[in-house]
């Protein structure tokens, strides 16, 4: 393999020292030690670096990667590690977009390698060799550069440096993710004035609004630099629990999941309630638990597929485990399937993330710092994260108050988030239609359905897409982006 190089750069000790209010002032070191401690710190905390190899792809990388740590909080005792690729497009105008992954807690080398990035991983056997990676055609980054950032703290790897500080939750995301993006953009002037957007999926649904918000609240107080926020966009996501929840029973319907006599007596015995139903209502739990019959062994992320295990996050799980679900099975670690899942199941590639990342060259092509986490895994499970954003459907009203533009998608063949719910809550926020309801189409082919709202707002059906809709239509959600980032019809 070819020597790997990088270029590591800071802001100059005079900019840093305008730009971090945190540094505390020591008046009784030395000056010249003062100048030593602060150039470390600054070190510590700003810094980027440029990735030209990595293990396991053959060659230098054809697209611009860099990564690196934003520090956050009132001390910087949180940094947050970014994966940052320039557009292959045209960089210079090129729009820039913000990806969270959903979880909470999993990372973005996950949307990065499985969903949205220009790589993914060669699926096959591996045995104990490296695993490698790919380049992906159908990357989000023909169009747009992409800031993927591991958030909330703890992971992937992003990390603290005080245990307190790993105490988070929605709203403590959204503050330190609003933070992230002033420093980032400070660090990075060449970007600052280009159109900004911000994407994610699942349970982003619930923060990523909140933060919008919060980046359009800081521009109105005068805040610099200015945020030139454009839009967002969003993938099957969590955006009211009941209304999501109580979705799943009429989309096993439609799909032939369960019989119309069943589906009649759900309606019956429930009372359109299959989300927070209650236990002491003996028909509706036994309707329930016909219903459980039908659907259990199917992969409730992409119907369609076979079942696998999911090796990867219970979409959702921390915020919709805390109330009594329809279907446990959703949120399960261990699905009734075969395990570890081989190289023919989709999820055979999140049990090679792992393996490729956790890998000490690797980390070291990645500029990981050395002991900031003990392993890396695809999702965190156990966060101290506190689910403080129950819905965000106030959020999307009040962003169409400010004419942010928003692009809803849902893979049609996800059961988590369904369709359906992401529809009834598009429908309860009582926009005109000015597009209405018709086929959008990739090289003549259904690509899926959509409707434009007069808020700004496009609803879009991925034809055949699962939860994660890019991972599973790549080259159809890749044309979906294009044209709605271009501001183009679908």
């Amino acid at each position: 393999m070819r020597k790997r190089r990088a270029r590591r750069s800071i802001y100059t000790l005079e900019e840093a020292i305008a730009r971090r209010k945190s540094i505390p002032a020591m008046p009784h070191f030395h000056p010249l030690i003062y100048l030593l401690l602060t150039l470390l710190l600054l070190l510590q905390v700003s810094s980027q670096s440029t990735v030209e190899f990595l293990p396991g792809f053959d060659g230098p990388l054809p697209f611009h990667l860099e990564t690196g740590y934003v520090g956050v909080g009132e001390r910087e005792e949180i940094q947050l590690f970014y994966y940052f690729i320039k557009s292959e497009g045209n960089p210079d105008e090129d729009p820039l977009m913000v990806w969270l992954t959903g979880g909470p807690g999993c990372s973005a080398f996950s949307g990065l390698v499985f969903e949205i990035g220009p790589l993914s991983f060669k699926l096959k056997e591996y045995g104990e060799s490296l695993p490698e990676l790919v380049y992906n055609p159908y990357s989000w980054t023909k169009t747009s550069s992409i800031i993927f950032v591991d958030a909330p703290v703890g992971t992937g790897f992003s990390y603290a440096t005080v245990k307190s500080a790993y105490r988070t939750g929605d709203l403590g995301q959204v503050r330190d993710l609003n933070h992230f993006i002033i420093k980032w953009l400070i660090g990075h002037p060449e970007l600052a004035s280009r159109p900004v957007y911000l994407g994610g999926d699942s349970y982003s649904g619930l923060t990523l609004p909140a933060l919008v918000q919060a980046i359009i609240h800081g521009n109105q107080a005068g805040r610099e630099p200015f945020v030139n926020i454009k839009g967002y966009l969003l993938g099957n996501p969590i955006t009211d629990q009941t209304i999501d929840g109580n979705s799943q029973v009429p989309f096993a319907h439609g799909m032939a999941l369960i019989s119309d006599e069943l589906y009649e007596s759900l309606q019956r015995t429930c009372k359109g309630q299959y989300r927070f139903f209650d236990p002491s209502n003996e028909d509706c739990l036994r309707d329930i638990m016909a219903y459980d019959q039908c659907v259990v062994g199917l992969p409730l992320n992409q119907i369609l597929e076979p079942l696998c295990p999911f090796a990867a996050p219970r979409p959702g799980g921390e915020a919709l485990g805390k109330v009594r679900f329809l279907i446990e099975q959703v949120f399960r670690d261990d699905p009734p399937a075969p395990a570890p899942p081989d190289s023919s199941c989709r999820s055979y590639g999140y049990k090679l993330a792992p393996n490729w990342i956790n890998d000490e060259d690797v980390q070291d092509a990645l500029h990981v710092r050395k002991g900031s986490i003990e392993t890396w895994s695809r999702c965190v499970y156990g966060l101290q994260y506190t689910n403080d954003i129950p819905g965000s459907l106030q959020y999307h009203a009040n962003l169409s108050r400010h004419g942010c533009r928003s692009l809803i998608y849902s893979g049609d063949h996800d059961m988590i988030i369904p369709f359906l719910g992401t529809q009834a809550w598009i429908r309860s926020l009582n926009y005109s239609v000015v597009d209405d309801w018709r086929p959008w189409t990739v090289n003549g082919q259904i690509g899926g359905y959509t409707r434009t709202y007069a808020n700004g707002m496009t609803f879009a059906t991925v034809k055949g897409g699962g939860h994660t809709a890019p991972e599973y239509k790549p080259r159809e959600s890749l044309a979906m982006y294009q044209r709605w980032i271009s501001q183009e019809p679908l």
